[in-house]
């Protein structure tokens, strides 16, 4: 375990600024310029995704002198400061063997010790630990360069790519998705080829011209809002609630260091002035000019203070939207048109999802079951990948519903929207997986079945909540059921 004086060492290290400056060489490089100036709207999702690694970068230059090398030296420099004048001369040859082994500080001891030792100067041990505390800090501080460097580098290589995904997908996305932008960058972490920019083109454009496909995902859309209670009237009330505000005053946690004149704060090392009636003067002095070195402490002061909630008027929250889980049949006899129009479809959802911050998953099920999560680190491949699959096998409904039901049981999937893409041409299920549908349905989860063939089983589809019938016909009817 560190000693405070160690701990207090490697957080002034890490919060010189190291870090700081390096976000401001990143921000200043011409490509990011370039982006911000051609996208207003990306230069803060970039400032944010920096944020978020100034966090953890700086937790991770916290952890360098967790090294047994570096921990050996700063458990044996916290044993040292607190030796008497005697017992550090007396023990001074001990210390040079344990230097010698794990210490960038050892050349410059062995040196300070060979041209002082015979003198018996008391002011030399104080002198020497003040060296091996600065030989201490630019180890650290070099370890922890070492660690930023690499950390940066990694950063550049990843906004890099994802302005670079970006700059791909401005041909793709529809004009006013740049005020979207901040879920658009966390899904652009994957390098897209130019086939794969190409086929999400293709359906982009296709969905463009099939206005009825646009018509259905823009009312899918909406579905969430208009199954929450429209009695939003909201009442505010004070209440006495006990509340945490942070002060400098209370001592929960040291945080670093600075200089003052408080003596219950004093670092143990400036209690070596006074020692020797010689050096006591200067601990004086530094006493009235605030200069002595103090913990820099930090806590939350607790008060009683009256606060304005607001509730709502009644008894049903607002509900948030959930994901998309899109079902997509990826049969034989759904190849051709009513593939295009799927894939299509399924793409405007992406696209819905992505402008109100929803998850967005796609299942293609036939005889088997391949599922794409459109909305994560990598979406924008697993979307050109999903749109690059070749439609095949037979329909299988029953165990992808299944899997869904289950899947929309979890708290991640609450209020869910399950959208069915298929022809239809299956039997009708079973009533046990109507009964779990029609639980579901009592927990603000949405079933919707869009129909790409004029031969669908209507009984299969009575048991969604909305259903629409677009015929893949060279007029592209689009009728609503109910």
């Amino acid at each position: 375990m560190l000693g405070a004086d160690a701990l207090n060492l490697v957080l002034m290290v890490a919060e010189s600024g190291m870090i700081d400056s390096s976000i401001t060489e990143i921000l200043s490089r011409p490509q990011f310029l370039t982006a911000a100036k051609s996208n207003p709207n990306i230069k803060p999702t970039i400032k944010n995704h920096i944020l978020k690694w100034r966090g953890k970068v700086k937790h991770k230059m916290t952890k360098v002198c967790e090294t047994e090398r570096i921990q050996e030296e700063l458990a044996l420099y916290q044993e040292v400061i607190h030796w008497s004048e005697s017992e550090f001369y007396c023990q001074v040859d001990d210390i040079m063997t344990k230097l010698q082994w794990h210490s960038s500080f050892y050349i410059e001891a062995k040196e300070l010790i060979n041209n002082n030792k015979s003198l018996m100067n008391p002011m030399f041990p104080r002198f020497f630990c003040e060296r091996w505390y600065q030989s201490l800090s630019d180890s650290i501080k070099q370890a922890q360069l070492s660690e930023l460097k690499e950390d940066k580098e990694k950063l550049l290589a990843d906004l890099y790519q994802r302005i670079e995904t970006l700059k791909a997908m401005e041909s793709i996305t529809e004009e006013g998705d740049d005020a979207h932008i901040g879920k658009l960058w966390d899904m652009a972490s994957a390098k897209l080829t130019k086939s794969n920019v190409d086929i999400m083109k293709l359906h982009a454009r296709f969905l463009k011209k099939n206005k009825g496909l646009q018509e259905i995902a823009s009312k899918l859309g909406r579905m969430a809002n208009e199954a929450q209670n429209h009695d939003r009237s909201q009442a505010t009330a004070e209440e006495v609630k006990v509340v945490e505000e942070k002060s400098d005053f209370v001592t929960d946690d040291i945080v670093g260091i600075q200089e003052g004149d408080d003596l219950s704060r004093l670092l143990p090392n400036e209690t070596l002035f006074l020692s020797h009636p010689e050096l006591e003067v200067i601990f004086y002095q530094h006493l009235v000019d605030k200069r002595l070195m103090n913990y820099r402490m930090e806590g939350a002061d607790r008060k009683l203070r009256k606060v304005t909630a607001h509730s709502r008027a009644s008894n049903d929250a607002l509900v948030e939207k959930g994901p998309f889980v899109v079902c997509v049949d990826a049969s034989g006899s759904m190849s051709g048109f009513p593939e295009q129009c799927a894939k299509a479809l399924a793409y405007g959802l992406m696209q819905i999802a992505l402008a109100e911050e929803r998850d967005c998953y796609v299942v293609l099920f036939s005889t088997q079951q391949i599922t794409y999560e459109l909305s994560k680190q990598d979406g924008l491949r697993e979307v050109a990948d999903f749109l690059s699959y070749k439609f095949h096998g037979g329909t299988d409904l029953e165990p992808v519903l299944e899997q869904s039901i289950e899947l929309m049981h979890g708290d991640k999937y609450k209020n869910a929207d399950l959208v069915v893409l298929s022809d239809f041409i299956a039997p009708t299920q079973s009533e046990n997986i109507a009964a779990m549908v029609e639980d579901l349905k009592q927990h603000q989860n949405r079933f919707h079945a869009v129909c790409l063939s004029k031969y669908g089983n209507p009984a299969l589809m009575a048991m969604f909540d909305h259903t629409w019938s677009y015929h893949p016909s060279m007029l592209g009817r689009l009728t609503q059921i109910r």
